[in-house]
């Protein structure tokens, strides 16, 4: 009697979570690309990273065919290769995947887009995109746990083995050296620019995650605790943390409901607290790390 054959086990399918995450890497990604290639490389701004580092070489090593798109491409797979000695496989799959497609598309759009001359002939116009799209751009890769990989993959590197205490600062100041010695290179127009697009890049990208994680926390004084907290179950999702309190001029006692709720949310809680018990109190705050349960995990 034949041996029935072995079943084959069927791959695992990306859930919505993993398919919205490879969507938001992917864009963040492209965004990296556009802001790099279209108004970095053109103006010749060095803010830092393997992109000023390429810019650089680029202008010291006049070769054609070593265009500052072809030097980042070389210098991210090389730091690829070399995160991959150092840290071994498990140092991020989407740090590795992030700096293939960083490479590539930035190669791809010196292929289909060639550039010999800035868009426009305002440099701090060109110096807001050049900023702006690689932040926000970065900014959907760290809130997705990834990173475009170059000067990060140093990091990494630095953290495991050596005693330095703050990777940050060293990298800043490599950063700055780069951006300043466009100033000798290029002019010192391009070089205060460089400087202060290197200056700016850190908080908008901070000022970006912060925007993208924005949530509302709600600590509202109610005596009517129980029909707000049918709502926040039964009409938002969400669980609320119930306190006793009590009025310091009145001596009554009263409830204080605790919550933390996304931003379109939040306008409807308020109107139904209200609608509940016109006397509450509330007290709306922003938050950006909410960690737990519906929202973020570590």
């Amino acid at each position: 009697m034949a041996e029935e054959a072995p079943k084959r086990r069927a791959l695992p399918w990306p859930g919505r979570a993993g398919i919205q995450k490879f969507l938001v890497i992917n864009a963040g990604v492209f965004l990296l690309s556009l802001g790099v290639y279209f108004f970095k490389f053109p103006n010749n701004f060095t803010t830092g990273g393997v992109s000023g580092l390429s810019i650089i070489l680029g202008r010291l090593i006049p070769i054609p065919a070593l265009s500052p798109a072809m030097l980042m491409s070389i210098i991210n797979l090389a730091l690829l290769g070399v995160g991959f000695l150092f840290l071994g496989t498990g140092f991020g799959f989407w740090t590795a995947y992030c700096s293939v497609m960083f490479s590539f598309e930035t190669w791809l759009f010196e292929k289909l887009f060639p550039m010999d001359r800035p868009f426009t002939d305002q440099p701090l116009l060109e110096l807001c995109f050049a900023i702006l799209l690689p932040a926000v751009g970065s900014a959907l890769l760290f809130n997705s746990g990834a990173s475009s990989g170059g000067t990060d993959i140093v990091a990494m590197i630095l953290k495991k083995y050596t005693p330095l205490t703050d990777i940050g600062k060293a990298l800043f100041a490599s950063d700055g050296l780069i951006a300043l010695s466009s100033c000798f290179l290029f002019g010192m127009q391009t070089g205060l620019f460089s400087l202060l697009g290197l200056f700016l890049k850190a908080f908008v990208v901070d000022s970006v995650i912060e925007s993208i994680n924005l949530c509302k926390f709600f600590a509202i004084v109610t005596s009517r605790p129980q029909e707000i907290c049918d709502y926040i179950i039964h009409g938002l999702g969400h669980s609320s943390t119930v306190i006793d309190a009590m009025g310091a001029y009145t001596r009554a006692g009263c409830k204080v409901v605790l919550i933390a709720c996304r931003r379109g949310e939040a306008v409807r809680l308020r109107q139904k607290c209200k609608a509940i018990d016109p006397q509450c109190f509330m007290f709306i705050t922003n938050t950006s790390e909410i960690i737990g349960k519906g929202f973020r995990t570590v």
